[in-house]
Protein backbone atom coordinates (compact mmCIF):
# COMPACT_ATOMS: atom_id res chain seq x y z
CA UNK A 1 0.00 0.00 0.00
CA UNK A 2 0.86 3.31 -0.86
CA UNK A 3 1.40 6.23 2.38
CA UNK A 4 -1.46 8.13 0.93
CA UNK A 5 -3.96 4.92 1.35
CA UNK A 6 -2.75 3.74 4.42
CA UNK A 7 -3.53 7.51 5.77
CA UNK A 8 -6.76 7.98 4.26
CA UNK A 9 -7.51 4.67 6.21
CA UNK A 10 -5.69 5.50 9.24
CA UNK A 11 -7.44 8.80 9.08
CA UNK A 12 -10.72 6.90 8.65
CA UNK A 13 -10.09 4.69 11.37
CA UNK A 14 -9.37 7.43 14.36
CA UNK A 15 -11.57 9.89 13.06
CA UNK A 16 -14.23 8.40 11.42
CA UNK A 17 -14.67 10.08 8.27
CA UNK A 18 -13.16 10.73 4.98
CA UNK A 19 -10.80 13.68 4.67
CA UNK A 20 -9.46 15.74 1.91
CA UNK A 21 -5.17 14.58 0.83
CA UNK A 22 -3.02 17.40 -0.03
CA UNK A 23 0.83 16.67 -0.88
CA UNK A 24 4.17 18.65 -0.12
CA UNK A 25 7.53 17.66 -1.18
CA UNK A 26 11.01 18.16 0.35
CA UNK A 27 13.70 19.59 -1.59
CA UNK A 28 17.41 20.15 -2.92
CA UNK A 29 18.89 22.94 -3.52
CA UNK A 30 21.64 22.35 -6.69
CA UNK A 31 23.53 25.26 -6.37
CA UNK A 32 23.07 28.60 -4.43
CA UNK A 33 24.59 28.14 -0.78
CA UNK A 34 24.91 30.57 2.22
CA UNK A 35 23.20 34.03 -1.05
CA UNK A 36 19.64 33.57 0.76
CA UNK A 37 20.47 35.74 3.20
CA UNK A 38 22.55 37.97 1.10
CA UNK A 39 19.26 38.72 -1.11
CA UNK A 40 21.48 36.35 -3.79
CA UNK A 41 20.41 33.46 -5.94
CA UNK A 42 19.52 30.04 -5.17
CA UNK A 43 18.41 26.83 -7.47
CA UNK A 44 16.66 24.83 -5.97
CA UNK A 45 14.15 21.80 -6.86
CA UNK A 46 11.21 19.69 -5.51
CA UNK A 47 11.95 15.79 -4.81
CA UNK A 48 9.62 12.76 -5.36
CA UNK A 49 9.88 12.67 -1.61
CA UNK A 50 7.07 14.03 0.44
CA UNK A 51 4.72 14.71 3.58
CA UNK A 52 1.18 13.35 3.04
CA UNK A 53 -1.72 15.17 4.97
CA UNK A 54 -4.98 14.28 5.57
CA UNK A 55 -7.59 16.72 7.10
CA UNK A 56 -11.34 17.27 7.56
CA UNK A 57 -13.76 19.61 9.49
CA UNK A 58 -14.86 18.73 13.23
CA UNK A 59 -17.12 21.25 14.29
CA UNK A 60 -15.84 20.72 17.65
CA UNK A 61 -13.80 24.34 17.97
CA UNK A 62 -10.85 21.75 18.16
CA UNK A 63 -7.73 20.98 16.67
CA UNK A 64 -7.14 17.43 16.51
CA UNK A 65 -3.42 15.91 15.00
CA UNK A 66 -2.31 12.53 14.48
CA UNK A 67 1.37 12.11 13.60
CA UNK A 68 1.47 8.72 11.79
CA UNK A 69 4.88 7.89 11.65
CA UNK A 70 5.49 8.82 15.35
CA UNK A 71 2.29 6.78 16.62
CA UNK A 72 1.49 10.31 18.30
CA UNK A 73 -1.55 12.19 18.68
CA UNK A 74 -2.13 16.11 19.97
CA UNK A 75 -5.80 18.07 20.69
CA UNK A 76 -5.97 21.72 21.63
CA UNK A 77 -8.71 24.47 21.30
CA UNK A 78 -8.83 25.98 17.96
CA UNK A 79 -8.77 29.73 20.43
CA UNK A 80 -5.82 28.44 22.34
CA UNK A 81 -2.68 28.31 20.22
CA UNK A 82 0.47 27.68 21.74
CA UNK A 83 3.82 25.96 21.63
CA UNK A 84 3.87 22.45 22.68
CA UNK A 85 6.46 20.29 24.41
CA UNK A 86 6.41 17.87 21.91
CA UNK A 87 7.65 20.19 18.98
CA UNK A 88 6.15 18.29 15.82
CA UNK A 89 2.54 19.62 16.22
CA UNK A 90 4.05 23.44 16.32
CA UNK A 91 4.36 23.06 12.18
CA UNK A 92 0.98 22.82 12.10
CA UNK A 93 -0.03 24.82 15.05
CA UNK A 94 2.00 27.49 13.75
CA UNK A 95 0.19 27.88 10.57
CA UNK A 96 -3.05 28.00 12.44
CA UNK A 97 -1.71 31.10 13.75
CA UNK A 98 -0.61 32.70 10.61
CA UNK A 99 -4.08 32.33 9.24
CA UNK A 100 -6.04 33.58 12.28
CA UNK A 101 -3.48 36.66 12.27
CA UNK A 102 -4.17 37.43 8.78
CA UNK A 103 -8.10 37.12 9.77
CA UNK A 104 -8.72 33.76 7.58
CA UNK A 105 -11.14 31.54 9.41
CA UNK A 106 -10.88 27.93 10.85
CA UNK A 107 -13.33 28.73 13.52
CA UNK A 108 -15.52 25.14 13.80
CA UNK A 109 -12.07 22.98 13.76
CA UNK A 110 -10.40 19.99 12.13
CA UNK A 111 -8.59 16.86 12.09
CA UNK A 112 -5.49 16.19 10.71
CA UNK A 113 -3.49 13.56 10.20
CA UNK A 114 -0.04 12.98 7.97
CA UNK A 115 2.99 10.78 7.19
CA UNK A 116 5.73 11.30 4.98
CA UNK A 117 8.46 9.50 3.38
CA UNK A 118 11.24 12.41 3.16
CA UNK A 119 14.46 11.02 5.69
CA UNK A 120 14.38 13.42 8.89
CA UNK A 121 17.96 15.10 9.27
CA UNK A 122 19.31 14.83 5.93
CA UNK A 123 18.70 18.20 5.06
CA UNK A 124 15.52 18.04 2.37
CA UNK A 125 13.42 20.53 4.87
CA UNK A 126 11.13 17.86 5.51
CA UNK A 127 9.52 20.68 8.02
CA UNK A 128 8.50 23.07 5.11
CA UNK A 129 7.02 20.27 3.51
CA UNK A 130 4.63 20.09 6.54
CA UNK A 131 3.68 23.13 6.74
CA UNK A 132 3.02 24.28 3.23
CA UNK A 133 1.09 20.63 2.92
CA UNK A 134 -0.86 21.98 5.79
CA UNK A 135 -1.31 25.62 4.74
CA UNK A 136 -2.70 23.95 1.30
CA UNK A 137 -4.84 21.87 3.12
CA UNK A 138 -6.63 24.16 5.14
CA UNK A 139 -7.07 26.98 2.55
CA UNK A 140 -9.03 23.66 0.19
CA UNK A 141 -10.85 22.70 3.07
CA UNK A 142 -12.06 26.28 3.97
CA UNK A 143 -12.36 27.53 0.85
CA UNK A 144 -9.51 30.45 1.33
CA UNK A 145 -8.21 30.78 -2.07
CA UNK A 146 -4.52 30.86 -1.04
CA UNK A 147 -1.80 31.68 -3.93
CA UNK A 148 1.26 29.64 -4.35
CA UNK A 149 3.33 32.55 -2.55
CA UNK A 150 0.86 33.59 0.33
CA UNK A 151 1.37 29.63 0.90
CA UNK A 152 4.85 29.78 0.98
CA UNK A 153 4.86 33.13 3.25
CA UNK A 154 2.77 32.37 5.47
CA UNK A 155 4.67 28.80 5.67
CA UNK A 156 7.79 30.69 6.39
CA UNK A 157 6.38 33.01 9.16
CA UNK A 158 5.45 29.39 11.15
CA UNK A 159 8.58 28.54 11.11
CA UNK A 160 10.09 31.92 11.93
CA UNK A 161 7.85 33.28 14.36
CA UNK A 162 6.32 30.42 16.01
CA UNK A 163 8.28 27.28 15.60
CA UNK A 164 11.68 30.00 16.38
CA UNK A 165 13.99 28.89 13.53
CA UNK A 166 14.99 31.87 11.35
CA UNK A 167 14.63 30.52 7.71
CA UNK A 168 14.68 32.25 4.59
CA UNK A 169 11.96 31.21 1.98
CA UNK A 170 13.72 29.10 0.07
CA UNK A 171 12.63 26.12 1.65
CA UNK A 172 8.64 26.32 1.21
CA UNK A 173 8.96 28.29 -1.95
CA UNK A 174 10.71 24.91 -3.68
CA UNK A 175 8.04 23.02 -1.77
CA UNK A 176 5.01 25.43 -3.35
CA UNK A 177 6.48 26.25 -6.47
CA UNK A 178 8.27 22.80 -7.84
CA UNK A 179 7.75 21.68 -11.36
CA UNK A 180 8.60 18.37 -13.03
CA UNK A 181 11.95 18.56 -15.32
CA UNK A 182 12.57 22.31 -13.89
CA UNK A 183 14.92 23.96 -11.62
CA UNK A 184 13.92 27.30 -9.86
CA UNK A 185 16.01 30.20 -10.29
CA UNK A 186 14.82 32.05 -7.07
CA UNK A 187 15.66 35.78 -6.72
CA UNK A 188 15.83 36.45 -2.80
CA UNK A 189 15.68 40.27 -2.57
CA UNK A 190 12.32 40.19 -4.23
CA UNK A 191 10.97 36.41 -4.77
CA UNK A 192 10.70 36.60 -8.44
CA UNK A 193 11.89 33.60 -10.07
CA UNK A 194 12.34 31.91 -13.24
CA UNK A 195 11.67 27.89 -14.37
CA UNK A 196 14.94 26.62 -15.63
CA UNK A 197 14.75 23.38 -17.71
CA UNK A 198 16.35 19.98 -16.32
CA UNK A 199 15.62 17.54 -18.98
CA UNK A 200 18.44 15.48 -18.05
CA UNK A 201 15.79 12.45 -17.74
CA UNK A 202 19.81 10.16 -17.93
CA UNK A 203 20.64 11.97 -14.90
CA UNK A 204 19.62 11.45 -10.91
CA UNK A 205 20.07 13.40 -7.70
CA UNK A 206 22.23 10.88 -5.22
CA UNK A 207 22.28 12.57 -1.66
CA UNK A 208 24.72 10.77 0.48
CA UNK A 209 24.35 11.39 4.29
CA UNK A 210 27.08 11.62 6.03
CA UNK A 211 25.18 11.43 9.25
CA UNK A 212 27.98 13.87 11.17
CA UNK A 213 25.76 16.96 12.84
CA UNK A 214 28.52 19.31 14.45
CA UNK A 215 28.33 21.10 16.90
CA UNK A 216 29.80 23.85 15.32
CA UNK A 217 26.65 24.83 12.65
CA UNK A 218 24.21 27.08 14.42
CA UNK A 219 26.76 29.56 16.27
CA UNK A 220 28.99 29.64 12.76
CA UNK A 221 25.83 29.79 10.69
CA UNK A 222 25.24 33.22 12.84
CA UNK A 223 29.10 34.29 12.17
CA UNK A 224 29.14 33.87 8.70
CA UNK A 225 25.88 35.94 8.62
CA UNK A 226 27.75 38.59 10.79
CA UNK A 227 31.09 38.31 8.38
CA UNK A 228 28.85 39.09 5.48
CA UNK A 229 26.79 42.00 7.20
CA UNK A 230 30.85 43.56 7.82
CA UNK A 231 32.14 43.00 4.52
CA UNK A 232 28.84 44.89 3.04
CA UNK A 233 29.55 47.74 5.91
CA UNK A 234 32.92 48.27 4.87
CA UNK A 235 32.45 49.11 0.98
CA UNK A 236 29.23 51.10 2.03
CA UNK A 237 31.79 53.68 3.36
CA UNK A 238 32.47 53.85 -0.25
CA UNK A 239 29.66 52.43 -2.05
CA UNK A 240 25.75 52.49 -0.98
CA UNK A 241 25.23 49.17 -1.58
CA UNK A 242 22.50 47.28 0.50
CA UNK A 243 23.37 43.92 0.41
CA UNK A 244 26.70 41.27 -1.27
CA UNK A 245 24.01 41.37 -3.93
CA UNK A 246 25.60 44.53 -5.19
CA UNK A 247 29.44 44.33 -4.27
CA UNK A 248 31.60 43.25 -7.13
CA UNK A 249 35.17 41.12 -6.56
CA UNK A 250 37.07 44.40 -7.32
CA UNK A 251 35.18 46.63 -4.21
CA UNK A 252 35.99 43.52 -1.84
CA UNK A 253 40.09 43.42 -3.20
CA UNK A 254 40.31 47.69 -3.10
CA UNK A 255 38.05 47.81 0.51
CA UNK A 256 37.78 45.00 2.53
CA UNK A 257 40.57 42.59 1.95
CA UNK A 258 43.06 45.23 2.74
CA UNK A 259 41.16 45.42 6.37
CA UNK A 260 40.09 42.31 6.72
CA UNK A 261 41.16 39.40 5.07
CA UNK A 262 38.61 36.48 6.70
CA UNK A 263 35.79 38.86 6.26
CA UNK A 264 36.85 38.85 2.22
CA UNK A 265 37.31 35.23 2.33
CA UNK A 266 33.33 35.20 2.78
CA UNK A 267 32.16 37.67 1.04
CA UNK A 268 34.26 36.26 -2.23
CA UNK A 269 32.81 32.97 -2.16
CA UNK A 270 29.19 34.82 -1.70
CA UNK A 271 29.65 37.27 -4.78
CA UNK A 272 31.47 34.49 -6.85
CA UNK A 273 28.23 31.93 -6.01
CA UNK A 274 25.80 34.36 -6.70
CA UNK A 275 27.81 34.52 -10.21
CA UNK A 276 28.05 31.26 -10.29
CA UNK A 277 24.44 30.67 -10.30
CA UNK A 278 23.58 33.04 -13.58
CA UNK A 279 26.46 30.79 -15.08
CA UNK A 280 24.18 27.32 -14.17
CA UNK A 281 21.43 28.54 -15.50
CA UNK A 282 23.19 29.21 -18.56
CA UNK A 283 24.64 26.01 -18.72
CA UNK A 284 21.30 24.48 -18.52
CA UNK A 285 19.44 26.56 -21.07
CA UNK A 286 22.56 24.89 -23.49
CA UNK A 287 22.00 21.60 -21.98
CA UNK A 288 25.62 21.34 -21.28
CA UNK A 289 25.21 19.62 -17.53
CA UNK A 290 29.44 18.83 -17.75
CA UNK A 291 29.72 22.68 -17.17
CA UNK A 292 27.15 23.06 -14.74
CA UNK A 293 28.85 19.69 -12.52
CA UNK A 294 31.78 21.63 -12.61
CA UNK A 295 30.12 24.43 -10.86
CA UNK A 296 29.02 22.23 -8.07
CA UNK A 297 32.74 21.03 -7.33
CA UNK A 298 33.56 24.60 -7.27
CA UNK A 299 31.05 25.86 -4.83
CA UNK A 300 32.25 22.66 -2.88
CA UNK A 301 35.54 24.34 -3.12
CA UNK A 302 34.67 27.98 -1.99
CA UNK A 303 32.67 26.70 0.90
CA UNK A 304 35.52 24.35 1.85
CA UNK A 305 38.29 26.66 1.87
CA UNK A 306 36.70 30.32 1.49
CA UNK A 307 33.31 30.00 3.60
CA UNK A 308 35.05 27.18 5.54
CA UNK A 309 31.58 25.35 6.87
CA UNK A 310 32.51 22.45 5.69
CA UNK A 311 33.76 19.43 7.47
CA UNK A 312 36.35 16.37 6.95
CA UNK A 313 33.52 13.77 5.82
CA UNK A 314 32.08 16.18 3.32
CA UNK A 315 35.05 16.94 1.70
CA UNK A 316 35.65 13.11 1.16
CA UNK A 317 32.90 12.35 -0.34
CA UNK A 318 33.43 15.24 -2.50
CA UNK A 319 36.62 13.76 -3.29
CA UNK A 320 35.82 10.43 -3.93
CA UNK A 321 33.09 11.96 -6.25
CA UNK A 322 35.55 13.70 -8.23
CA UNK A 323 37.25 10.14 -8.84
CA UNK A 324 34.09 8.58 -9.97
CA UNK A 325 33.60 9.01 -13.82
CA UNK A 326 29.41 8.40 -13.22
CA UNK A 327 29.86 11.61 -10.95
CA UNK A 328 29.33 14.79 -13.03
CA UNK A 329 29.02 17.53 -9.98
CA UNK A 330 28.88 17.13 -6.16
CA UNK A 331 28.81 19.67 -3.39
CA UNK A 332 28.08 19.47 0.44
CA UNK A 333 24.42 21.19 0.58
CA UNK A 334 22.96 22.82 3.93
CA UNK A 335 24.15 25.12 6.21
CA UNK A 336 27.09 23.01 6.73
CA UNK A 337 29.76 21.00 9.28
CA UNK A 338 27.69 17.78 8.18
CA UNK A 339 24.73 16.69 6.55
CA UNK A 340 24.40 15.70 3.14
CA UNK A 341 26.28 15.53 -0.21
CA UNK A 342 24.40 16.35 -3.40
CA UNK A 343 25.59 14.28 -6.62
CA UNK A 344 24.88 14.50 -10.09
CA UNK A 345 24.93 10.84 -10.98
CA UNK A 346 24.26 9.01 -14.46
CA UNK A 347 20.77 7.57 -13.62
CA UNK A 348 21.91 4.28 -15.24
CA UNK A 349 24.66 3.90 -12.51
CA UNK A 350 22.91 5.47 -9.38
CA UNK A 351 22.84 2.61 -7.51
CA UNK A 352 25.85 1.13 -8.41
CA UNK A 353 27.61 4.53 -7.79
CA UNK A 354 25.84 5.09 -4.34
CA UNK A 355 27.05 1.37 -3.01
CA UNK A 356 30.73 2.23 -4.20
CA UNK A 357 30.84 5.54 -2.38
CA UNK A 358 29.30 4.21 0.50
CA UNK A 359 31.47 1.11 0.71
CA UNK A 360 34.95 3.18 0.66
CA UNK A 361 33.62 5.94 3.04
CA UNK A 362 32.94 3.30 5.62
CA UNK A 363 36.52 1.56 4.86
CA UNK A 364 37.88 4.99 5.58
CA UNK A 365 35.58 6.22 8.17
CA UNK A 366 34.12 3.04 9.87
CA UNK A 367 31.15 4.38 9.27
CA UNK A 368 28.04 3.12 7.44
CA UNK A 369 25.96 5.75 5.90
CA UNK A 370 22.35 5.95 4.21
CA UNK A 371 21.72 7.23 0.82
CA UNK A 372 18.98 8.60 -1.27
CA UNK A 373 18.21 8.52 -5.18
CA UNK A 374 15.89 11.54 -6.06
CA UNK A 375 14.04 12.81 -8.88
CA UNK A 376 12.71 16.33 -9.67
CA UNK A 377 9.36 16.62 -9.19
CA UNK A 378 5.98 19.11 -8.98
CA UNK A 379 5.12 21.09 -6.49
CA UNK A 380 2.30 21.22 -3.23
CA UNK A 381 -1.16 19.47 -4.76
CA UNK A 382 -4.11 17.66 -3.60
CA UNK A 383 -3.83 13.91 -4.69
Amino acid sequence: MSRPSDLKQSFINIFGKDPIIARSPGRVNLIGEHTDYNDGLVLPAAINKNVYVAIAKNNLRKIRLHALDLADSFETSVDAIAKTEKLWPDYILGVVEQLQLNNYKIGEGFDLAFTGDIPQGAGLSSSAALECASTFALSTLYGLDLQKLDIALLSQAAENQFVGVNCGLMDQFASVFGKKQHLIKLDCADYSYEYIPFHSTDLKILLLDTQVKHSLASSAYNDRRKECEEGVRLICKHYPIKSLREATEEQLLTYVKPINPIVYNRCSYVVSEINRVISACEDLKRNDVRSFGQRMFDTHDGLQYLYEVSCPELDLLVDLAKENPNILGARMMGGGFGGCTINLVNAEKAEEVAATLTKIYEEKTGNKIPYYIAEINTGTSLL
